[in-house]
């Protein structure tokens, strides 16, 4: 099955979001992709995402896949995703939140790790 456009440039958005976590902590990697797509995908894309996974079609790197059982399928409750919610709203562990400047868009490095 081949892709059109709009797919492969899904695949490639992902994948970049995988390229750069990639280059983290072992232990933020996949909670890292899942929180990207899952504070900054609409539901058109996530639903999209999950048709391709689901189908095993796309061509998404390895880290995709794992991240994809913490990324919130469109229609389904926070419950089982990362980086939404009330856990979004707590900002970094240890943190002081947005209300400091802290930015959520991304988990921080756990500190040691590095």
């Amino acid at each position: 099955m081949s892709l059109d456009h709009t797919d492969e440039k899904l695949v490639r958005m992902a994948n970049q979001i995988a390229t750069f976590f990639a280059s983290q902590p072992e232990a933020v990697r996949v909670d890292g992709v899942a929180t990207h797509i899952n504070k900054f995908w609409e539901k058109r894309m996530r639903r999209r995402f999950f048709e391709m996974i689901d189908a095993g079609i796309g061509g998404f790197l390895p880290l995709v896949v794992l991240a994809s059982s913490k990324i919130k399928r469109p229609y389904q409750s926070d419950d089982s995703a990362v980086g939404v919610g009330a856990d979004a709203a707590r900002g970094a562990p240890g943190g002081k939140g947005p209300v400091a400047g802290e930015s959520l868009s991304e988990p921080s490095v756990p500190p040691g790790t590095v």
